[in-house]
């Protein structure tokens, strides 16, 4: 198994419903509410034809669901991936939702995705495909409406193709229709390491609040990507020792810890791929998210952390940098034996946050420094973690339920004071 292979028996819009369900628990929810709360508002699916380099046309396969508008516009990701299939998304734009919700940000939760493999593309195949999926998504999406953002496969290219496409078929510029663009275009600064970030700073609330040193507490990174490798050596920064890291290539571990910049840098010289790094040695993905550790950040897909393995976990902090990479079976047995899961709509949520910030400067067309973004990512991130945390105390119920229970209920709240039209 790669670092990034999901399990397939997991479904994970199920895993969503389950989680969902977890919170209504405790809160007074009417069947009719709750079953409004479970079902995507808008499920949008296209089959489109791209022009290859060699002149002929493929057809590929796009999703967008919006779960919820009930707290504003729908935000969220597009994703590229051979993996993707509905109920993925469905499941990723309901996490965005509560992930919204949880950081109080003004936003509904919505997710895209093409069912396709990036690197078999080359950069004009990418283009076009993009920006014919941007066309196919016009009627829903807008500053407004729906605001796409980068996720796995994706990145500031990705938007501004996206950005750009909108903008020629609605016939004026439309910065806000995207977050995650290039700097240049109207991004945010910070917004690269924003997730990653947002990880970071949890992850040093967790240790604190648990009187774990973080100076030389030992960190395992599951997923080298943007997410993973950025909360690596911020963690680093903050005196904490990486231990091992994985990415699709296969792992590698150093218990004398791996410098993670160094790691980084090998990496962008050998096709963004870690394997053949020679300052650590490799390991399985099963072995290295059973490493003796303080912090395992799963940062790939969904579904790491199942059943199977979770009784072999031996983390006391699980930091979520991916979404859904933990099923709710493992959550159970994660809680029996004590160990404290930053669950992802909290722990991930940095992105979606500066992503905000993004659009807010992009609609006052006035813009915030760096220094001036992460110091207000670091406040709304703080302030959620303990919210959430005194939600879990004053309940007793684990980490995920009370961020769950945050969320729901800020929507529910909106929802019952909006009512229903008609």
């Amino acid at each position: 198994m790669t670092a990034a292979t999901p399990h397939k028996t997991a479904n994970p819009y199920e895993n969503a419903i389950q989680q969902l369900d977890r919170a209504l628990r405790y809160l007074e929810v009417s069947p009719g509410l709750a079953d409004f709360l479970r079902r995507p508002r808008c499920e949008y699916t296209v089959n489109f034809p791209v022009r290859m380099d060699n002149g002929d046309i493929r057809m590929f396969t796009g999703y967008r669901v919006q779960h919820s508008i009930a707290r504003g516009p729908a935000k969220g990701g597009i994703r590229y991936h051979p993996m993707v299939s509905m109920d993925e998304v469905r499941a990723l734009a309901m996490w965005m939702t509560w992930k919204c919700a949880v950081v109080n940000l003004p936003y509904g939760g919505a997710k895209g995705g093409i069912i396709v493999d990036p690197r078999e593309l080359s950069p004009g195949e990418l283009e076009r495909m993009t920006r014919r999926f941007a066309y196919e998504l016009t009627p829903i999406i807008g500053p407004e409406k729906d605001i796409p953002a980068p996720d796995v496969n994706t990145g500031p290219q990705t938007m501004a193709w996206i950005m750009d496409t909108y903008s020629m078929v609605t016939g004026e510029p439309a910065p806000g229709v995207v977050t995650g663009k290039p700097i240049t275009l109207g991004g945010s600064l910070g917004r690269v390491e924003a997730t990653g970030r947002g990880v970071m700073y949890t992850t040093v609330r967790a240790l604190r609040h648990l009187e774990i040193p973080v100076k030389g507490a030992r960190v395992v990174v599951q997923g080298f990507g943007n997410v993973g490798s950025v909360a690596a050596y911020l963690l680093q920064d903050e005196g904490a020792k990486v231990i091992a890291i994985s990415d699709v290539s296969g792992g590698l571990v150093n218990l004398d810890g791996i410098d993670v910049r160094d790691a980084l840098a090998y990496a962008k010289a050998h096709g963004n791929l870690v394997q053949g790094y020679p300052k650590a040695k490799p390991i399985s993905n099963e072995e290295l998210l059973e490493l003796e550790c303080e912090v395992l950040v799963p940062a790939a897909l969904e579904n790491q952390i199942t059943a199977a393995n979770a009784g072999n976990i031996k983390a006391r902090v699980i930091a979520e940098g991916a979404n859904g990479p933990t099923t709710p079976d493992a959550d159970d047995i994660l809680a029996s034996k004590g160990i404290m899961v930053i669950p992802d709509i909290l722990c991930n949520a940095g992105g979606v946050t500066v992503s905000y910030l993004e659009w807010v400067q992009d609609r006052q067309r006035f813009f915030w420094t760096e220094q001036e973004i992460n110091t207000r990512l670091e406040h709304i991130m703080n302030e959620s973690f303990y919210a959430v945390l005194d939600i879990a105390r004053n309940m007793k119920v684990d980490m995920r339920t009370a961020a769950y229970i945050l969320a729901v209920q800020r929507v529910v709240d909106v929802a019952q004071l909006r009512g229903f039209y008609p």
